[in-house]
């Protein structure tokens, strides 16, 4: 059984460590409430370019008249995956999940005919970089930094790279893997087709007659699909950041409610072990008095 010093040694490792988790869950919780904002502010603005995309696409002779490579399949086999992680731990089964949704995806690719040596991966975040690399798969580039300090211009930067490759005929097919963030207690893995970009189709239903579109409903659509295109990155980079630190505020949490329990059990056991050695020792005084 330990000693009164090592129990109370014990005591105080637990006390830090409860300490760091609480602190690490306050950070977490005040970064999941900025990228929340975050989102909040901007789903509406994105759903609406989808709205009025659609709207257009849905005219008469609107998506055939449009010869953009964005809204076609491309000829090339080379396939380029962005994977979604984060770049420390401590945030529970995150990073996990999101490594085996790359590596379920490697497999699927892999039974259509597609090898490892025709795909590009693009890995957000240090911990999906260094599972590329055990995995034997050198990545096309490391875009871990956007996850430093989440913002628009570097993912746009990211997003027109992918987008002018994908013009271009270097990669056939782009697809997102990120964990989504649902609640602070689910954060499910989700696979999205970036290029070519996939619109509702339309109901055939036109627009409303007295709706002028200037220059044209071609020109709008075409300037449009790169604007879709460059904040759908942002959002996906906005919406893992959301789910790790949920993930993360949950970890934390449970670690500091196990911290406190550990700290009760061994709070009473040092309590015990101290009355017993006070106990002993009045004994062994009583004893010697009257010896």
């Amino acid at each position: 059984m330990a000693s009164l010093k090592e129990t109370k040694t014990r005591i105080g490792s637990v006390k830090s460590t409860l300490q760091i988790t609480s602190a690490m869950k306050m950070v977490a919780a005040a970064k999941l409430h900025r990228a929340q904002q975050a989102i909040g502010n901007m789903l509406p603005y994105q759903q609406k370019l989808h709205e009025i995309l659609q709207d257009l696409l849905a005219g008469k002779g609107v998506r055939e008249a449009i010869d953009s490579p964005l809204l076609k399949a491309g000829e090339s086999d080379r396939i380029a995956l962005v994977a979604f992680s984060s770049n420390s731990s401590l945030c529970g089964g995150f990073n996990a999940t999101a490594v085996k949704s790359l590596l379920s995806e490697l497999d699927r690719l892999e039974k259509e005919g597609v090898t490892r040596d025709r795909i590009d991966v693009y890995p957000v975040g240090k911990k999906m970089a260094e599972a590329v690399r055990k995995i034997g798969i050198t990545a096309r580039q490391d875009a871990s930094h956007l996850l430093d300090k989440p913002a628009y211009e570097p993912a746009a930067e990211l997003a027109q790279q992918l987008t002018e490759r994908f013009e271009k005929g270097e990669v056939g097919r782009i697809v997102l893997l990120y964990n989504h963030y649902k609640s602070n207690a689910s954060q499910p893995p989700v696979r999205e087709t970036y290029l070519p970009l996939s619109l509702p189709e339309a109901d055939g239903q036109e627009l409303e007659e007295d709706l002028i579109v200037e220059p044209g409903k071609k020109e709008v659509v075409e300037a449009l699909l790169p604007k879709v295109l460059l904040l759908k990155i942002y959002t996906v980079l906005m919406d893992s950041y959301a789910a790790e630190q949920a993930a993360r505020t949950v970890a934390m949490q449970l670690a500091s409610d196990n911290a406190d329990e550990l700290l009760e059990q061994l709070t009473l056991e040092y309590n015990k072990r101290r009355q017993q050695a006070i106990t002993s020792e009045l004994l062994d005084i009583v004893g010697g008095s009257l010896a």
